[in-house]
């Protein structure tokens, strides 16, 4: 395969731009991780006007996609996990053209994962999950039991997808077999939310129970990311928007409204109310509980 598509990613090898090229070879019939073509090509380059240029090839009976992405782009994908299926080409890809180690590097930083990365990694998943598993309840509340449920899967796979960066790598585009292998306990909670013979909204009651539980044991490490950035500061925070604006909050703050009420609901965030030029309105701000974060700490 690899003698076919030279021709495809030569002439990209000898620019000065391109940092290093990688090749994905599809190794099942059904291939999620390759979109179903038989090989993908990842060229990284420096810079670039498009930050993401798709390519797609067909010979005989055979497929590929040339993907070239900008260096900048690719980082925020491997940070933020927005493309999973990139890191996975990452990680499983062979290098077939790699300017100064650079590629080799990158798989040495994610086989790593450094802890600062993980931590932001966590929040993410963390605030998605919030905010699925709070609409799941509301549905549930209104009687809405099969959306509830629909939910409460989608809960479930963050559930998922925080366990595996838990044990320190990244999730993979098939994330429930990855979960099977790193962590049966989470993967036991899956298979009795969809093998249970339960009427529905028995199944969503008790998975509720379930999820607390887990959750329980992960809310601090979860929060973390959240937690030292707003005790960068001594005061609250005024008010939501304050603390949705911080650089360090962007990649999960669409989600972050959920968090902070979760939190707020474990009392590890505090609300404290200001009073406003109305009598009757007051502002509320968020600041980090000291007394509960000093217990977790002894």
């Amino acid at each position: 395969m690899e003698d076919i598509l030279r021709p495809i990613y030569q002439e990209r090898a000898s620019n000065r731009n391109t940092l290093g090229i990688l090749i994905m070879e599809k190794k099942k019939m059904i291939s999620p991780e390759t979109d179903n073509f038989d090989s993908i090509l990842l060229v990284i380059v420096q810079s670039s006007e498009e930050k993401w240029y798709v390519k797609h090839y067909q010979f005989g009976e055979q497929s590929a996609a040339l993907h070239v992405i900008d260096r900048d782009l690719l980082n925020e994908w491997i940070e933020t996990s927005s493309y999973r299926r990139a890191v996975e080409w990452i990680i499983n890809g062979r290098i077939i053209y790699d300017r100064n180690e650079y590629i080799a590097q990158l798989k040495e930083t994610l086989r790593v994962f450094p802890q600062s990365k993980r931590q932001l990694r966590l929040a993410i998943e963390f605030s998605k999950l919030t905010r699925s598993y709070s609409e799941s309840r509301n549905l549930y509340a209104s009687g809405d039991y099969l959306d509830a449920y629909s939910k409460l899967l989608r809960t479930l796979h963050y559930l998922g997808r925080i366990a595996i960066i838990e044990k320190g790598y990244h999730p993979e585009v098939m994330v429930w077999a990855q979960v099977k292998r790193i962590d049966p306990e989470v993967y036991k909670l899956y298979e009795e939310l969809v093998r249970s013979i339960e009427e529905t909204k028995k199944r969503v009651e008790l998975m509720f129970l379930a999820i607390d539980v887990a959750l329980n044991k992960r809310v601090n490490k979860c929060a973390s990311h959240l937690i030292e950035v707003m005790q960068e500061q001594e005061q609250p925070w005024g008010g939501f928007g304050e603390l949705k604006t911080h650089p360090s909050i962007t990649p999960y703050k669409y989600d972050l409204v959920s968090t902070i009420e979760y939190l707020v609901s474990k009392d590890i965030i505090q609300v404290t109310l200001e009073e406003t030029k109305s009598k009757t309105i007051l502002h509320r701000k968020y600041q980090v509980n000291k007394e509960v974060m000093k217990q977790e700490l002894e």
